[in-house]
C-alpha cells in the first residue's frame, strides 16, 4: 500500500508541475491526493497503526479487542485530526488576511499606489511598482499582492510587452517579499506554526539575501526598458460600495489592517495561541471600523460592481485548497513511515543541507514552491531520535529551532519558483493574465532571477555558517 501511495504521489506531482501544459488545476490535484491518500491509508490502517503508534493504540483500546472499527476510530480521532488542524491553521489565516485586503481595497486604502505611479519614466515606474509590491507582500500573501498590483498596473500601462515586463517585476517582488516574513507566504506561516522558526530571527536572517535576490534582477530588468512608458491617465473610479472616505479615514483603516497584521507575531508570543486567531482578531476590529466609517452606505439597489477582481477571490480559494490538500497528503506519507525512511536515506546519501536546499530550489522551478517546501520538510527532517543521534552535529543543529535548514529551504524554493514563473500560484496568475510564454520569461526574466538568487544564496550560506 505504501508503494501505491508513493506512485499516486509521483503522478500527482507530475500533474501539478505540468499544469501550464495540461490545464488541470493543481488545487484539484492536491485535494485529490489528500482525500485518496487517507482513504488508502485507512484501508491498511491496522498495519500502519501497529507499525507507527503501537503504544498509543494500546492505550486507546483500554483492553478492548483490536477490531477494524476501533482502528478506524483511532485513526480518525488521534491521527487524522492532527493533520487537519495543522492545515486548517494555514487556511484560516489566509481566509482572514484575504478578507482584510478586500475591506481595505473596497475602501480605497491602496489608491495611493495609483497616485505615486503617475510618471512616464519607465525606470522610475519599475522601481515604484517593485518597492510597493515588496512592502505590501511583506504583510500580505504573495498571490493577493500580485493580483492586486497587476490590476492596478493594467490601469496605467498600455503596451502589452511593457506589461509583461512590469508584471514579471511584480511577481518577483511579491514572492521575495513574502519570503522575508512569516506572515507573507504560506511557507513561512507553516514553519512558524510548527515552531521551527521565530518570527524575528527568520526575518533578520533572510532580509539581506532576499534583498540581493530582489534588487539585482530588478536593476537588470530596468535596463531592458525604453526611456518612457506607454501609459494612459487614470481617473479613480467610483466603487459604489463605499462613501468616498476621506484621507484620514482611509489611513485609519490602513493602520488598523496592516498594523494589526504586524501585531500578530507579538500576539502569538504573548498568548501562544495559533496565529490565525490573531488574524481573526485583526479582521474583527477592522470590520467594526469599516461598519462605523461606512454608516452612510448607499441603498443596495444603487450598488455597482466592486473593484475587487474576481480572480483574487478565486485565486485565494485555490491557494487555500491547494495548501490543504498537500498538507493532508504529506501527513499520509509521514504516517506510513516512508518519510522517516526517506529522511534517513537523505542524511546518509547527501548529508549536507545546502545541497538539499539547492535540489529543492531546482524542484520548485517546475513544481509549486509550497509543495516543494512542504515535501522537503516532510522527507528530509530527521524525526526519529536514533537518526538525530547518529547525524553529524552540524547537520542535526540545522534542524533545531531557527536552524539554517528552515531559512534555507524557504529561500531556495522561493527563488526557484521565479526562474520559470510557474513555480508559484502568483506566477501562474501573472502568466495567465498576460499570456506569457515560458520561453520568453526564462530568457528575459528567469536568468536574471537565477543570477540574483545565486548571489543571495551565497550570502545566506556565509551568514549562517560563519
Amino acid at each position: 500500500m505504501t508503494a501505491i501511495i508513493i506512485t499516486i504521489a509521483l503522478i500527482g506531482y507530475i500533474l501539478i508541475a505540468t499544469e501550464y501544459l495540461t490545464n488541470i488545476n493543481k488545487a484539484a490535484v492536491a485535494i485529490f491526493l489528500g482525500a485518496v491518500g487517507w482513504v488508502l491509508y485507512i484501508c491498511y490502517g491496522t498495519d500502519f497503526v501497529m507499525g507507527q503508534h503501537p503504544a498509543e493504540y494500546g492505550n486507546f483500546l483500554q483492553g478492548a479487542s483490536p477490531t477494524s472499527l476501533n482502528v478506524k476510530q483511532f485513526i480518525s480521532q488521534n491521527i487524522f485530526l492532527k493533520y487537519v488542524g495543522k492545515a486548517s491553521e494555514v487556511v484560516l489565516f489566509l481566509t482572514a488576511t484575504m478578507s482584510i485586503v478586500e475591506i481595505l481595497m473596497n475602501n480605497g486604502c491602496f489608491d495611493f499606489v495609483l497616485h505615486i505611479m503617475r510618471t512616464r519614466n519607465s525606470q522610475r515606474l519599475l522601481w515604484i511598482l517593485a518597492i510597493v509590491t515588496l512592502l505590501i507582500s511583506v504583510n500580505i500573501d504573495n498571490l493577493t499582492t500580485t493580483v492586486m498590483m497587476l490590476f492596478m498596473m493594467h490601469k496605467i500601462v498600455v503596451s502589452r510587452r511593457q506589461r509583461m515586463i512590469y508584471g514579471s517585476a511584480i511577481v518577483l517582488s511579491a514572492n521575495i517579499g513574502g519570503a522575508i516574513t512569516v506572515i507573507g507566504d504560506p511557507i513561512g506561516l507553516v514553519l512558524w506554526n510548527n515552531g521551527y522558526v521565530d518570527a524575528t530571527n527568520f526575518s533578520m536572517s533572510l532580509i539581506l539575501p532576499c534583498f540581493i535576490a530582489w534588487a539585482l534582477p530588478i536593476f537588470l530588468i530596468g535596463r531592458t526598458l525604453p526611456d518612457t512608458v506607454d501609459r494612459e491617465c487614470v481617473t479613480l473610479t467610483y466603487r459604489g460600495d463605499d462613501t468616498r472616505l476621506n484621507v484620514w479615514q482611509r489611513l485609519l483603516m490602513l493602520f488598523v489592517g496592516i498594523g494589526g497584521l504586524w501585531f500578530i507575531p507579538t500576539f502569538h508570543t504573548i498568548t501562544r495561541l495559533s496565529p490565525f486567531l490573531g488574524a481573526l482578531c485583526v479582521l474583527s476590529v477592522l470590520w467594526i471600523v469599516n461598519e462605523v466609517v461606512n454608516r452612510k452606505l448607499l441603498p443596495t439597489n444603487e450598488y455597482i460592481n466592486r473593484q475587487m477582481p474576481h480572480m483574487l477571490r478565486y485565486g485565494v480559494i485555490q491557494l487555500m485548497l491547494f495548501v490543504m490538500g498537500i498538507m493532508l497528503f504529506l501527513g499520509v506519507l509521514a504516517e506510513t513511515g516512508f518519510a522517516a525512511t526517506a529522511a534517513a536515506f537523505i542524511q546518509e546519501s547527501i548529508g549536507n543541507i545546502w545541497i538539499i536546499g539547492a535540489l529543492a530550489g531546482m524542484l520548485s522551478t517546475v513544481l509549486n514552491n509550497i509543495a516543494s517546501t512542504l515535501t522537503a520538510i516532510t522527507l528530509c527532517v530527521p524525526t526519529a531520535s536514533a537518526s538525530i543521534a547518529t547525524a553529524p552535529l552540524d547537520y542535526a543543529s540545522a534542524f533545531m529551532q531557527n536552524g539554517a535548514f528552515w531559512k534555507m529551504i524557504a529561500y531556495t524554493t522561493t527563488i526557484g519558483s521565479n526562474i520559470l514563473g510557474i513555480g508559484s500560484i502568483a506566477g501562474l496568475a501573472y502568466i495567465k493574465v498576460e499570456r506569457v510564454r515560458i520561453s520568453w520569461y526564462l530568457r528575459n526574466i528567469g536568468v536574471k532571477c537565477l543570477i540574483g538568487g545565486l548571489l543571495g544564496f551565497i550570502v545566506l550560506i556565509l551568514t549562517e555558517t560563519l
